[in-house]
């Protein structure tokens, strides 16, 4: 039975999570629950070796921010905002390590996964229901002004 695009993109996101959890076997790598588990135990070390920092992400896409945020919650951070803080701004409170090893660098791929993935659901509905043209506009010479 072949896959939907849903499930191979459910199983690029595991993969994806497993190579950041630093799984070693086949097996490791198909146990996506083992993996968080990892990474949030990884995450622990950090944070009794290493004084946490504040760090200010600027996300202005809503479905990525929602990912970032989850990402965040699923590895047991907090992700929070300032009183006045624009929405896209998302603060958290980690050791450098974990956020320039693991959570920035995994938040990436996975962001750019799903992206990949809503562009093409997005432009075959577009083709099939509005127009199969759906390259941009032409690009044509500016008209001469006239004095």
């Amino acid at each position: 039975m072949a896959l939907s695009s849903e499930d191979r993109l459910r199983d690029k996101l595991r993969k994806i999570e497993a190579l950041y959890a630093g799984a070693a076997t086949p097996g490791e790598k198909s146990a996506a629950g083992a993996a968080a588990d990892r990474i949030r135990r990884r995450f622990e070390t950090a944070s009794s070796q290493e004084e946490a920092e504040e760090f200010k992400f600027s996300i202005t896409d809503p479905w990525s921010r929602q990912l970032f945020i989850a990402l965040c919650r699923r590895y047991g951070l907090k992700p929070f905002r300032y009183a006045r803080m624009h929405r896209q701004t998302v603060m958290v409170r980690a050791p450098a390590s974990v956020v320039h090893l693991t959570l920035w660098p995994e938040f990436e791929e996975l962001s750019r996964a799903l992206t990949s993935h809503l562009n093409e659901i997005t432009s075959r509905i577009i083709r099939e229901e509005v127009h199969e043209a759906t390259q941009d506009a032409d690009e044509i010479s500016e008209p001469r002004q006239l004095r």
